[in-house]
């Protein structure tokens, strides 16, 4: 299907994009990334917003660690919980992806014009809106 083609070739930009991060290394750097300063979140926080278990989550943070992109602390308001919090090279490495991304999308869609991509990002958003409901 045209859908199937469309992500294909989206993924396949990603991963370009993207270079030296895995796409879901990317996911969980984008969330922190968006939740805003001080760019930190409940490992279960980052599973809702990922759509993974605990299990993966836990492997990723690792591994996220592990790069040096992550900390993790303990939870000053849940003594049991921990807080995951964006480092200044997460950051930089979150930054630098969705930079490749952006231009990315942009060569995409160079042959659309303004018109056509406002209706094209309308409808994606309808029809987004429509998938979440179900």
């Amino acid at each position: 299907s045209r859908i199937s083609r469309i992500s294909r070739n989206l993924d396949i930009a990603r991963r370009d994009a993207f270079a030296d991060l895995e796409t879901w290394g990317f996911d969980v750097l984008a969330a922190l990334r968006r939740a805003g300063d001080p760019y930190q979140l409940s490992p279960g926080a980052l599973m809702q917003e990922t759509l993974v278990t605990s299990g993966t989550m836990t492997n990723r943070l690792d591994h996220l660690e592990e790069l040096k992109f992550i900390t993790r602390q303990p939870d000053p308001d849940d003594g049991r919980g921990s807080l995951v919090t964006l480092t200044a090279s997460g950051m930089r490495a979150v930054d630098k992806a969705l930079e490749g991304l952006l231009e990315h999308e942009r060569e995409l869609l160079k042959g659309l014009t303004r018109e056509e991509r406002s209706a094209l990002a309308n409808l994606l958003s309808t029809l987004a809106a429509h998938l979440e409901e179900n």
